[in-house]
């Protein structure tokens, strides 16, 4: 199948997120709502920072979508890294070192998945666009992990991220067979200590439960990247069946 979690959206205010996050510093200029996030653009994260003597804050700034790994000759491979795949996350060059130090959360107020349907014969018949979300309404926190890449020096630092995906739970699987890591409060904390056991992260990287998200099926709009707006996530009137 096709990479997963390619477009999401992010309406919540930065003051909303700041406190649904318990945020120390907001670093980040607040952004327009947007229906239809994709690759490369800035994005919201949540990282903990150290400054100084002042020891570990949590920090609300922006990224890149798209991991720029420190040792990367050009940016523009970022562009293939928008998502990390939980499976052999550590044995990977370009993954391992964020992994094991530099995590972030990515808020997310929905994300679209695509499902690939067929004809009576088993033949394409092309893909319809889903919404997924919490059910309570609240924002998701997806597991990322972040990077610093400089040109030069001297250059201003490129921090960028990257989605952790992991296998699909049962409400995604009729979607598609994999879906982003949904971290609930309780594991927010240690998914950003880089002093975590390495074994608690990766236990981290399972699939949400069903129960928690719902989905539903929405217009072709969100296709097009230059598409935006709450229509975007209105449900398909006449959805297809079967």
């Amino acid at each position: 199948m096709a990479r997963v979690c390619g477009r999401y959206t992010s309406t919540s205010t930065l003051e909303d997120l700041a406190q649904v996050f318990e945020v120390d510093d907001v670093r980040a200029e607040p952004m327009e709502p947007r229906y239809n996030v994709a690759p490369t653009v800035p994005v919201y994260a949540v990282a903990i920072t150290r400054a100084g003597d002042e020891g570990p804050h949590r920090a609300l700034g922006t990224f890149r979508w798209g991991l720029v790994p420190s040792w990367a000759k050009d940016p523009s491979v970022g562009h293939r890294m928008i998502n990390a795949r939980a499976e052999g996350i550590t044995e990977k060059a370009a993954y391992r070192s964020a992994i094991a130090e530099r995590r972030c959360l990515i808020p997310a107020d929905a994300f679209y998945e695509w499902q690939r349907r067929t004809d009576a014969a088993g033949g394409p018949k092309g893909r319809l666009p889903y919404v997924i979300r919490r059910g309570d309404g609240q924002p998701m926190a997806l597991a990322g992990i972040w990077e610093v890449w400089r040109a030069d020096p001297e250059a201003e630092p490129v921090r960028s991220c990257a989605i952790v995906t992991t296998r699909a739970n049962e409400l995604m699987a009729p979607i598609h067979d994999r879906m982003p890591v949904i971290l609930e409060p309780q594991n927010w904390a240690a998914w950003l200590d880089r002093d975590t056991d390495p074994a608690a992260v990766l236990a981290m990287l399972k699939p949400a439960p069903s129960e928690l998200l719902e989905a539903y099926p929405v217009s072709s709009l969100v296709n097009k990247v230059d598409h935006d707006g709450p229509r975007l996530i209105e449900p398909l009137p006449d959805p297809p069946t079967g």
